[in-house]
């Protein structure tokens, strides 16, 4: 006789059962006892059988054992997947019994696939660790199980694997479509351009460094502003990109999108490295391991480094700058136990300068002065920054992971400027002086994240929590070389800031997900002013308001291939006006112009070696409100729209040539103006940003790049226009485990652009009135640097 099949024991098996079931029930007392066994011994094999299975693991890195968040996780031909969590955990529930393969991959770590048999009823354990490879895009995945929202991050990991990164303002030019420009010395923070907008210094753009926010609320020079040099370049591991205000993690000041940059958890090797460059550059920086294989506060994966920086430079202009910058940063990380591990944070930041700002067309070409001359070098500046941060990560039961952020932030800043020069105060000048003393930055974030299933789906939910609290004095006071004549205003800021959000992923299909979520958050304004202005015919500005929005998030990720995602999002946003604005206006919109944004778009690999990522998209401003530090006053532009497309492709030609290029499109205007005189000022039209790396096995490394930004409207009819420009610039460097060399060349072409533009009502001294046209900082010319690194 033969073996019979093991479905078909199965299906012989319960109908003895049954049989002898039947015989109990109809009275058979004989086979009552043996009726009942057999059944329960017959049919216990069976319901083993069905019992389902798990799996559970730990992902790390090879080197380091520090684990690793976002790893994709699944088993090969089955559908869905999961990701590792914040603490390299990941966990796979109701599967039948049976042997899978294992397949774990992240960016930039080689795909590993491993044999695992699960028995009925089983929950299996593994560990797994993961080594770093070489870029190959024919192995870059276009799906984000555990983030969906991160629809650039294939994007955004090859760039910072190919893009050559020197200075901080490098490390913002890495979100794709995103410009900058400077305009008031290197130790202030940039202009930001994205996404059809000209952010200012990051009204509608928000920037963090590991949880740490750096746009500053209320500030003395412009709202949101955000001064990123305190972080070191080469500390930095990771960039998300979020575009659109769709992700409820992110609240005030995300209406264009959000930066989330974070620094390395450990490093590889000890480094130290020197600069030199045209127009007096000297930059040296030293990051060190401070463990290796010693242990701190655990027996488990522990890493602490300390970096710091110095930079300084006369740049281009006429007037030496005279730029000094220092950075110090030092970072423990380390596993306390299987369910706990501790990140500690802490850094300063200081730098002064003297600027060469903004100057007229017609000084120039008057013959007044040179494109980089300067009408009154006495502009310039200081700024420091202390951070410290403690995160605390826990795993919980049922798969949970809570996750506990409280930071502290000491800032002070002063700026001299004079844009106006002599239209105020014909004898004295224009110059201003603008101080944010004191600050003091207090915050904490809560995240509680889990993984359930919703009948036969997988279900991830987040419940966030947080707040944020400013205090600081803020002032504004006429100057002349840089002496204060008179005080214009001056006060005292109190805004907090309480948060909370609720964010579900659900796999509604084997490809359809859907993205939920709402955010509610409420502000407290508080400005009490001191000095109202040089005659003291006013009273002191002073209030304190209360404000609060409610922003529902949706969206849809269609998985219609491995290659190729689909994505439709759509939310509500916001981002906050001054407190000084606020107290003296009226209205929710006032204090919290909402935005509200959709786009529809693809990730799609069309070829193995081909990552594309498109978005048609629109945002909607309910009234764009512009804060004016140089005047201490709010501007309302009145409603706005505008839509786009933005389109970004990375393709690897062979093994050692890598393309790439971004092109971002957008149509912009204020809705309640006349036709005519309805432009965005400055709202960029068309940008592009690309270029071509080599990368040889024998760490030789090459790139050329190319910036490119229209011309467009400096005023609302379009009368003063900011020019547009196209730049060169080409980076090489040679590699070898023990050291490093390298070359940078900006504007290789030698071009001559404008890199801070705007339409300025100004009147230079003698005029008998002010003339408006445009003012300019002149863009870098040709600028040549070299640096070499030893490692050990």
């Amino acid at each position: 006789m033969g073996i019979l099949h093991p479905g078909r024991r199965r299906f012989w098996r319960i109908m003895l059962a049954s049989l002898l079931l039947k015989l109990h029930l109809a009275g058979r007392p004989a086979v009552a006892p043996y009726a009942v066994l057999g059944a329960l011994l017959l049919t216990a094999p069976a319901a083993r059988a069905q019992a389902p299975a798990a799996l559970r693991g730990t992902v790390s890195d090879s080197l380091s054992g520090q684990p690793l968040a976002g790893v994709g996780v699944g088993l090969v031909g089955q559908p869905g997947g999961t990701a590792t969590d914040a603490l390299g955990q990941f966990r796979l529930t109701g599967l039948p019994a049976g042997t899978y393969q294992l397949r774990l991959g992240a960016l930039g770590y080689r795909l590993k696939t491993t044999p695992v048999t699960l028995l009925a009823g089983e929950t299996r354990g593994v560990t797994v660790s993961l080594a770093t490879t070489a870029l190959n895009l024919a192995e870059v995945t276009v799906r984000q199980p555990r983030d969906p929202n991160q629809t650039l991050a294939a994007i955004s990991h090859i760039d910072q694997t190919l893009r050559p990164v020197n200075s901080a303002q490098d490390l913002l030019r890495l979100v794709p479509g995103l410009f900058i420009a400077q305009h008031a010395g290197g130790g202030k923070a940039e202009q930001i351009f994205v996404r059809g907008f000209d952010a200012d210094h990051g009204t509608d753009f928000a920037v963090s460094i590991d949880g740490l926010p750096v746009n500053m609320v209320s500030h003395a020079h412009g709202q949101g502003y955000a001064d990123f040099h305190f972080v070191i370049p080469e500390t930095v591991e990771q960039l998300k990109v979020y575009k659109g205000p769709y992700t409820a993690r992110f609240g005030d000041f995300a209406t264009a999108g959000a930066g989330e940059f974070s620094t390395k958890t450990s490093l590889d090797r000890s480094q130290v490295k020197l600069e030199v460059g045209q127009y007096d550059t000297r930059r040296a920086l030293v990051m060190l391991d401070l463990l290796g294989t010693h242990h701190l506060l655990s027996r488990k994966p522990e890493s602490a480094y300390i970096a710091t920086e110095y930079n300084f430079t006369n740049a281009y202009f006429d007037n030496p700058q005279h730029f000094k910058r220092f950075n110090g940063l030092a970072k423990y990380t380390g596993q306390l136990s299987d369910k706990t591990s501790l990140t500690l944070f802490g850094s300063y930041f200081t730098s002064n300068w003297d600027a060469s700002g903004q100057v007229p067309d017609r000084a120039v070409e008057q013959g007044l002065i040179s494109r980089f001359g300067s009408l009154d070098p006495s502009e310039g500046g200081n700024t420091n920054r202390t951070n410290a941060y403690a995160v605390l990560t826990t795993a919980l039961p049922h798969g949970a992971v809570l996750r506990q952020q409280a930071y502290y932030t000491r800032y002070n800043f002063t700026l001299f400027s004079n844009f106006t020069f002599f239209k105020n105060d014909p004898v004295n000048g224009d110059e201003i002086k603008q101080t944010d003393t004191g600050r003091n930055l207090y915050g904490y974030t809560g995240t509680y994240d889990r993984d359930d299933r919703l009948g036969a789906r997988a279900l991830h939910s987040t419940l966030g929590l947080g707040t944020r609290l400013d205090d600081s004095e803020l002032g504004l006071r006429h100057a002349v070389q840089r002496r204060v004549l008179d005080t214009l205003s001056l006060g005292r800021l109190h805004e907090q800031n309480v948060n909370a959000y609720l964010d579900e992923t659900l796999e509604l299909t084997d490809r359809l997900t859907v993205n939920a979520a709402l955010r509610a958050d409420w502000f407290v304004f508080d400005f009490r002013g001191q000095r109202a202005d040089s005659t003291g015919a006013q009273g002191p500005l002073a209030g304190r308001v209360g404000r609060g929005r409610v922003s529902p998030k949706l969206n849809f990720y269609y998985q219609l291939s491995p290659a190729v995602q689909l994505f439709a999002r759509s939310g509500l946003g916001f981002h906050s006006n001054d407190a000084r604005g606020v107290v003296q206006g009226s209205g929710s919109f006032n204090a919290l112009p909402r935005a509200t944004g959709a786009e529809v778009g693809s990730t799609f690999k069309p070829v193995p070696a081909l990552v594309v990522n498109a978005a048609l998209w629109s945002l909607r401003l309910q009234d764009e409100l512009v804060y004016s530090g140089d005047e201490g006053t709010t501007e309302s532009v009145g409603p706005t729209q505008r839509y786009g497309l933005d389109v970004s492709a990375r393709y690897q030609l062979s093994a050692r040539f890598f393309l790439d290029g971004d092109f971002n499109y957008s149509h912009g205007r204020i809705l309640d103006a006349a036709e005519g005189n309805n432009r965005i000022p400055l709202a960029p039209t068309f940008t592009s940003i690309g270029g071509l790396t080599m990368r040889q096995p024998n760490g030789l490394s090459a790139s050329l790049r190319y910036r490119h930004i229209d011309s467009r409207a400096a005023i609302e009819d379009n009368s003063i226009r900011a020019r547009g420009y196209f730049l060169l610039d080409a980076v090489a460097a040679y590699t070898r485990p023990r050291y490093q060399v390298g070359v940078q060349v900006q504007n290789l072409l030698n071009v001559q652009w404008n890199e801070a533009q705007f339409a300025t009502d100004s009147q230079l001294r003698g005029e008998t009135a002010s003339v408006n046209e445009l003012n300019f900082t002149p863009g870098t010319p040709f600028y040549l640097k070299a640096n070499a690194s030893v490692f050990f």
